[in-house]
């Protein structure tokens, strides 16, 4: 069976981890081997670039300043995680990829599309998912979710006020609506198992 990359993305507090484990256990149970991921991170490398980037105050980095750290973080975890796995036939499976810089420094830093694309280009030579996953999520539920995990500690992404987060959204409808043949927009409102049952059935393909 050949590998497959598969990407998670969506605004805060939509469940994306919560999608991945139940997505891993899933596909593991039908004989798949499933490495599952998480940007900024994956990596050695990724992973201390990763606690430069969520901690600290919102304004530490520039927006480009921070889009040049998610690139180099993402061309470690591509080159010794990703590409990888899947050349030894590995479904893998990403909570982010280049679609949350593209949203996040595109939507909320002012950072254009071609400039993103271009970083990717160069750091991960162009590496897209075979399937990328929008989980959707109303204002007033994904609100909600951020208020409890608030309580918890956000960090510098989940911080981010309520107006960006609908900015982001947004952003991420249009990239979807833009690529039909990648993306599949999930309704993440419902029981996480509903969700995940909705996501194998667009999986059911390649299966």
């Amino acid at each position: 069976m050949s590998g497959r990359f598969i990407t998670l993305e969506g605004g805060e507090g939509v469940g994306k981890s919560t999608q991945i484990r139940a997505l891993a256990t899933a596909l593991t149970a039908r004989g798949i081997d499933v490495v599952t991921t998480r940007e900024p991170g994956g990596s050695p490398g990724a992973e201390a670039i990763r606690a430069l980037l969520l901690e600290g105050s919102d304004d530490r980095w520039t927006a480009r300043g921070e889009a040049l750290l998610f690139a180099a973080a993402r061309a470690d975890h591509v080159a010794r995680t990703i590409r990888p796995a899947l050349a030894r036939g590995a479904w893998v499976l990403c909570d982010r990829f280049v679609d949350s810089s593209r949203a996040y420094q595109g939507a909320g830093g002012g950072l254009t599309d071609t400039d993103i694309l271009t970083l990717h280009r160069i750091g991960s030579e162009g590496l897209l998912p075979d399937r990328s996953f929008l989980l959707a999520l109303g204002a007033d539920e994904a609100a909600k979710r951020l208020s409890v995990r608030d309580a918890a500690g956000a960090d510098r992404m989940g911080s981010k006020p309520a107006d960006y987060q609908q900015r982001l959204a947004a952003r991420f409808a249009e990239i979807a609506a833009a690529e039909p043949g990648r993306w599949r927009v999930i309704d993440a409102g419902g029981a996480p198992d509903a969700v995940t049952s909705a996501i194998l059935a667009e999986l059911t393909p390649w299966l």
